[in-house]
């Protein structure tokens, strides 16, 4: 493996480095070769008019409750339907909580599924792999995250990596399970890019984004000098398919340490004080401003985290008492920041004529119970619970499916994660029917047989 920077990393949540990010090639991106990555991407690809397609997806963690946000059901028992009231939206027919009022006014760009559920575990870590893979963790196989196949499949656009995971990867989830936020079998090459600060904070910087001050540029480049000469005496190697490989990897990772483009693109300082403060002066906030910028810049995809674990922090895991969250710190701490934050992205899309490119797609790990628990919150519940979907060729202003008359079940489309991760896919032109180098080099499907997009959402 080819190592930039030399010793000294930063630790992720999940134990990866980011001198992991910079050690260029691993044995499992290596084994692939590069005939098999362009075959790949040849063949990846259905419609190029979508190469300019990017996607933002937000992974509300912790479960939001669909019965107090999404799918109210008014007419339901008090201890089904909870304490708040639906308002009306601007699509006639749609209602939603009174907790989201900025949802509402934007309710035209939006395209809900009520009738989500996965066949997992009710612990956070298998929710968080499947919805954002497309399957269940299981026999050790480690699917890769949608963004980390579309990076495999699409490759790069300019100097910076084609996915970024904002604020940083999931932490704890309770299960000891993989949370499927990395490339899996397909290797650390294709990791996702994890910000590592929080981008509210007052002279916020990314850490390692740009060589460490203990390694000057000039040095730097002297070792990027060295290793070509060592490659070029390396007459047998430098000819493998793997050596050029690892040189695309290498030079990924070199331009995003040293360009121009990467650190306008994370530089918040550039955004007038008014647009920050539209978004929210808080994490989540920044993460969505930030998402825009780095989709303006060329990054095809990002990946938001509204909060980073379940434990130790207010979240959309209500399950009433403490650690928890309460309802009420949902309504008044919660929801309004991401309201808030969300309909600033969606608005700020539209007016710089980027939303009909830009995929925002809206997941959870779960829904919550039906009926309220004694501690005045819902617990975990996989039966059924509600996605989003904006731009990206969605039409707006729709409900796709329905749930029984307490949000308990699907009552109509069933839809599971396999679909919605096809539905990412579709959106932005990948083949549906391609594969993947698997476990032991072996085709893995895209997605799923039997499976394909939410079509009634185009």
């Amino acid at each position: 493996m080819l190592d930039l920077i030399g010793k000294g990393s930063a630790h992720t949540c999940n134990g990866v480095t980011r001198r992991d990010f910079l050690q260029v090639g691993s044995l499992g991106t290596i084994g692939l070769g590069l005939p098999t990555l362009m075959q790949a991407r040849a063949a990846g690809m259905t419609d190029k008019s979508k190469d300019n397609r990017s996607c933002i997806l937000i992974f509300n963690l912790g479960a939001p409750s669909q019965l107090d946000t999404f799918d109210m059901k008014p007419d339901a028992p008090a201890e089904i339907r909870g304490p708040f009231k639906p308002i009306s939206t601007n699509v006639s027919g749609i209602q939603l909580s009174e907790i989201l009022p900025r949802h509402a006014q934007i309710a035209d760009k939006l395209a809900l599924v009520r009738s989500c559920f996965h066949r997992g575990a009710a612990v956070h870590d298998a929710g968080w792999q499947i919805m954002q893979t497309g399957r269940l963790f299981s026999g050790g196989i480690n699917t890769p995250h949608a963004g980390s196949a579309v990076w495999y499949l699409r490759g790069p656009r300019g100097d910076l990596p084609s996915h970024v995971v904002l604020p940083e990867t999931m932490g704890r989830g309770g299960g000891n399970l993989p949370n499927g936020q990395a490339g899996g079998f397909l290797g650390k090459a294709y990791d996702p890019f994890a910000l590592m600060a929080d981008p509210s904070k007052e002279n916020f910087k990314v850490p390692d984004l740009l060589p460490p001050s203990s390694i000057p540029a000039a040095r730097l480049d002297r070792r990027r000098r060295m290793r070509t000469a060592v490659e070029q005496s390396m007459t047998q190697f430098e000819a493998s398919e793997s050596a050029r490989l690892m040189d695309e990897h290498f030079e990924t990772a070199y331009r995003l340490m040293t360009s121009p483009q990467a650190r306008d693109a994370f530089d918040l300082s550039k955004e007038p004080v008014a647009v920050r403060e539209k978004y929210g002066m808080n994490r989540f906030g920044q993460c969505c401003l930030l998402s825009r910028r780095l989709i303006e810049a060329g990054v095809r995809f990002v990946t938001i985290n509204t909060f980073l674990t379940v434990f130790d922090e207010i979240t959309w895991d209500i399950h009433g008492s403490k650690p928890f969250t309460s309802i009420e710190g949902m309504k008044n701490i919660v929801a309004p920041m991401y309201d808030q934050a969300y309909a600033a992205l969606i608005e700020d899309l539209a007016d710089r004529g980027l939303l009909g490119d830009t995929l925002v797609v809206n997941l959870a790990e779960f829904g919550r119970t039906p009926k309220v628990n004694p501690a005045g919150g819902r617990d975990h519940w996989p039966q059924c619970f509600t996605v989003g979907f904006a731009g990206g060729g969605v039409r707006g202003g729709q409900v796709v499916g329905a749930s029984d008359p307490i949000g308990a079940v699907p009552a109509e489309r069933p839809v599971e994660p396999p679909e919605i991760v096809a539905t990412i896919f579709h959106s932005l032109g990948l083949n549906l029917e391609t594969t993947l180098p698997g476990p032991a080099g072996r085709p893995f499907p895209l997605v799923d047989s039997g499976f394909r997009e939410i079509r009634e959402l185009f």
